[in-house]
């Protein structure tokens, strides 16, 4: 979504649904456009917390504490509402507290969680099939919701194990996946697609489908992520497919995987992005080191 139409939509929620005094809203609206111009009118999908830090550490030096604090509302507000409209996949906000802090860490699933998410779907039924290709795939590629939706079937090589896709910038990458998926996504795809596959959509190469033999959007995912974290009995305020993507970058860097070989599986153009991981690796070395040493307490 252009950033234009994006605050277009948010001042009209800040004036007509929650009636904000005129004053407010227009401290808001030009605060948001003073980040517009950062960001070079930049896709609001496409911004990351690294932007939102950038934009405050542009601030002249004299800027008031109180004035940095409302720039941080007003953006925390934008991308809350942006969220609630199902634009984006995660909340660059998150992470932002003031000029130079982070404030949270992504946030993740043990590994425990996660085999709980796993099993939840029932692998009886087509589209209980699709569910659980899906999810074991996204949690052994740690691939973009966009991107997992997209899969195109000639694309995925089955044998080595891996599949090529088309990212961020329409940059082509290709992602490895272990053979938990392989199983599951070879099983879906003879049992599980042809059943989905509606009259007409044969000849469609997206791999994932609908109950109509359509391409899924990235809003019904979030839906059903939510639905087997309920029936997993998982916080499912913890979960959603970009906490996946979290998981899988935080456990390979638990198990001993390098830095740059998680940048290039995730896909990220800076390794700056990547390195956030091992802030939260470190997290669980301490809470390791807490919870078991005889003196850590």
């Amino acid at each position: 979504m252009d950033f234009e139409i994006a605050l277009q939509r948010y001042r009209h929620h800040l004036s007509f649904e929650k009636r904000l005094a005129g004053n407010t809203v227009k401290s808001y609206v030009l605060d948001l456009k003073q980040l517009g111009e950062y960001l070079q009118k930049k896709d609001v999908t496409q911004v990351n917390w690294l932007d939102l830090q950038g934009f405050l550490k542009s601030l002249p030096a004299d800027t008031a504490a109180r004035t940095v604090q409302r720039k941080v509302s007003a953006m925390k507000g934008l991308f809350r509402f942006l969220m609630k409209l199902q634009v984006l996949e995660t909340n660059p906000t998150d992470e932002i507290s003031a000029p130079g802090k982070v404030k949270s860490l992504p946030k993740t699933l043990s590994e425990t969680e996660v085999e709980k998410l796993l099993s939840a779907p029932d692998p009886q039924t087509a589209f209980g099939l699709r569910d659980k290709a899906m999810i074991e795939l996204l949690y052994a590629s740690g691939l973009r919701v966009s991107e997992l939706i997209q899969i195109q079937t000639p694309f995925i090589y089955f044998e080595p194990g891996y599949l090529v896709i088309t990212g961020k910038g329409s940059k082509q990458r290709a992602v490895p996946f272990g053979q938990s998926a392989r199983q599951w996504m070879q099983r879906y795809l003879g049992l599980g697609r042809p059943e989905l596959a509606g009259k007409g959509a044969q000849t469609s190469n997206l791999f994932f489908l609908n109950k109509y033999g359509h391409g899924m959007s990235r809003q019904a995912f979030w839906q059903i992520i939510k639905k087997y974290a309920l029936q997993a009995e998982i916080d499912r305020a913890k979960v959603s497919p970009h906490v996946i993507r979290h998981c899988f970058a935080t456990h390979l860097l638990n198990h001993g995987s390098d830095l740059r070989s998680i940048q290039l599986m995730l896909g990220h153009e800076n390794l700056s992005t990547t390195e956030i991981y091992t802030a939260v690796s470190r997290e669980r070395l301490k809470s390791i080191h807490r919870d078991f040493h005889p003196l850590s307490r």
